[in-house]
């Protein structure tokens, strides 16, 4: 990372900890907002962070790696999640999720060469009813075939 991502993540950092203060109940909102900008939260500004809100970088660490929605390592813009239990896999969610791989040429938990999306599969969203199931982003797909979420991997493209 060169010295103007440095100064461009401090500057963001500052912002968020002058929004949300520094107290230990604002590191995560803290940790959200920055992904949600940077789209990872890096070993750099893992330290920073915790510098600017006088906490210890393990809690830093720590928050990061018990989320399961926060990130150390570089994700794509979009992040795709395919229901993988058995009543979604039931009903076809392993097509789809073969059908994403071949079209994104990525693995489950990779993301694209252009690095527009990741692709996951999650255990469970608690949409049984309505499999199989994808989420995008902060979008909920039910009911998914593998031509619907061709569909839309390809509008994300």
């Amino acid at each position: 990372m060169n010295d103007i991502e440095k100064n461009i993540r401090n500057e963001f950092i500052e912002e968020l900890i002058r929004i949300h203060g520094c107290e230990r109940t604002s590191l995560l909102p803290v940790l959200q907002e920055f992904q949600k900008k940077f789209f990872y939260i890096d070993e750099y500004s893992q330290q920073e962070i915790a510098d600017k809100m006088n906490i210890h970088p393990v809690e830093v660490h720590s928050v990061i790696t018990f989320y399961a929605f926060l990130y150390e390592k570089p994700r794509g813009r979009n992040t795709v999640r395919i229901c993988k239990n058995i009543v979604c896999d039931f009903h076809g969610s392993n097509i789809i999720a073969k059908a994403l791989m071949e079209e994104l040429n990525i693995s489950p938990g990779e993301t694209s060469n252009d690095g527009r999306v990741t692709l996951e599969l999650i255990n469970c969203f608690g949409l049984c009813d309505k499999s199989p199931s994808m989420v995008v982003n902060e979008d909920v797909y039910e009911n998914m075939d593998k031509e619907k979420a061709l569909n839309i991997i390809r509008q994300l493209k």
